[in-house]
């Protein structure tokens, strides 16, 4: 399902009397009976409250005509949710035992649309609000914590839908030597592919939970499992507004789907975690200073050697984080993103924290000149016939100027390079 129309009849289909209007939340059984557009104030005939304007339930306009049923569009979404439609927002709510306005929240929440009092929910949707409410009446999650539960859900499942209706989807179903049409090749195709798409969906789901649970209980304390210290960095693209302005609006496309691709490649396969991608920037974070920075070099690196790519250029800072929704916030994410947009280009600028990180953690040397003693013991430890203990740095540091940075004062950067 899509945000914004999600279980509901396709916006072609307009009804004759649009969504009701009136107040009340339905919370209980007892309450007036709907009314429709010229009515006047009916008596509580019924056990339905007129809904409030924009009743958030899924769906979108609704069907004006019993023939519009046996459209493709109507066929599809019968096949895709699995069940006719049955019920009201208000039937669906008080057969699931839920308030009428708890059940608003969760489906504007979920990014469904109103749509009145039109029968366009399935028993799934029954069952949805049933669980989300059990969470909740169980003390499991608190309502505020449900209602995040469900926004998070429908704002990645939207972006995801979108995307395979727009790319995925679109590609496969181009009119072949068949003679059929890309609406008469939908339906088979959608038959045959969502099984297999929904079980994948649930595996990698289920894979990215295991990763995420572990990472927050290898956490040292209670604080951390919600304030962590995590590296985050941002890698942008140098020069994309004038090649916005050259590129043709494919090869845009195209040349942003390759730099998400090989950030996002490059990020999973060295253990960090890719947070967002904004076109000609990404976001991300590891747990250790060492992973982001093999994360950042490679990065640079990688597009380098890419002649079709812009430089590149990244901003890594060390720090205590928030997370929320999958996302990250506080002063460290906001440092890496000033320290990308100071960096040269083909550079990777870390801040202080992170650079002590790398020193604690024996990643780079604390300092050159302390690297430069350790290593003249070691050498005169070899000439004396001793095994030496040198150490072995990955990175080397080089502090930069100090210079002011809006709304976090002034800063050291420094440059993080391979050593060697």
């Amino acid at each position: 399902m899509t945000g914004g129309d999600a279980g509901g009849p396709p916006e072609s289909a307009a009804t004759p009397d649009g969504p009701a209007t009136g107040s009340g939340d339905g919370a209980s059984d007892d309450g007036p009976g709907e009314r429709g557009p010229g009515d006047a104030a009916a008596p509580a005939a019924t056990d339905e409250p007129p809904p409030a304007a924009g009743s958030g339930a899924p769906g979108g306009s609704p069907s004006a005509a019993d023939d519009s049923d046996d459209t493709i569009a109507i066929r599809l979404e019968q096949l895709i949710l699995g069940a006719d439609r049955r019920y009201t927002p208000f039937q669906a709510a008080r057969s699931a035992g839920v308030s009428m306005d708890l059940a608003v929240r969760f489906w504007r929440a979920m990014g469904f649309a109103d749509i009145g009092q039109v029968k366009a929910l399935t028993e799934a949707d029954v069952l949805a609000l049933r669980r989300l409410a059990g969470l909740v009446e169980a003390g499991l999650l608190s309502e505020a914590m449900a209602v995040q539960v469900a926004r998070s859900t429908g704002q990645t499942t939207a972006r995801l839908a979108d995307w395979q209706i727009d790319s995925f989807l679109e590609g496969l179903t181009e009119p072949q030597d068949s003679g059929m049409t890309r609406t008469e090749i939908t339906y088979p195709l959608v038959e045959l592919l969502l099984p297999e798409l929904e079980e994948f969906l649930v595996y990698v789901w289920r894979r990215q939970l295991a990763a995420a649970t572990g990472r927050v209980v290898r956490a040292q304390d209670d604080d951390e499992m919600v304030d962590r210290r995590l590296a985050v960095g941002f890698a942008d693209l140098v020069g994309f507004t004038r090649l916005t302005r050259r590129l043709e609006e494919e090869e845009l496309g195209e040349l942003v789907e390759a730099f998400e691709t090989t950030c996002s490649d490059l990020v999973a396969a060295h253990g960090g975690r890719l947070i967002k991608t904004l076109g000609d920037e990404v976001l991300f974070s590891a747990t250790d200073a060492g992973v982001a920075a093999e994360i950042g070099l490679r990065l640079i690196e990688t597009m380098t050697h890419d002649e079709t790519m812009p430089e590149l250029r990244v901003g890594i800072a060390f720090g205590t984080v928030t997370t929320r929704m999958g996302d990250v916030f506080g002063t460290t994410v906001n440092l890496a993103s000033r320290l990308t947009s100071i960096a040269p280009k083909d550079a990777v600028f870390v801040d202080q924290a992170f650079a002590e990180e790398l020193g604690r953690t024996g990643e780079a040397p604390v300092s050159e000149a302390a690297a430069a003693a350790a290593e003249k013991a070691a050498a005169e430890a070899a000439a004396s016939g001793l095994t030496p203990d040198l150490p072995t740095y990955r990175f080397a540091l080089q502090p930069m100027y100090q210079r002011p940075v809006r709304g976090l004062g002034v800063i050291e950067p420094w440059q993080l390079t391979r050593r060697g």
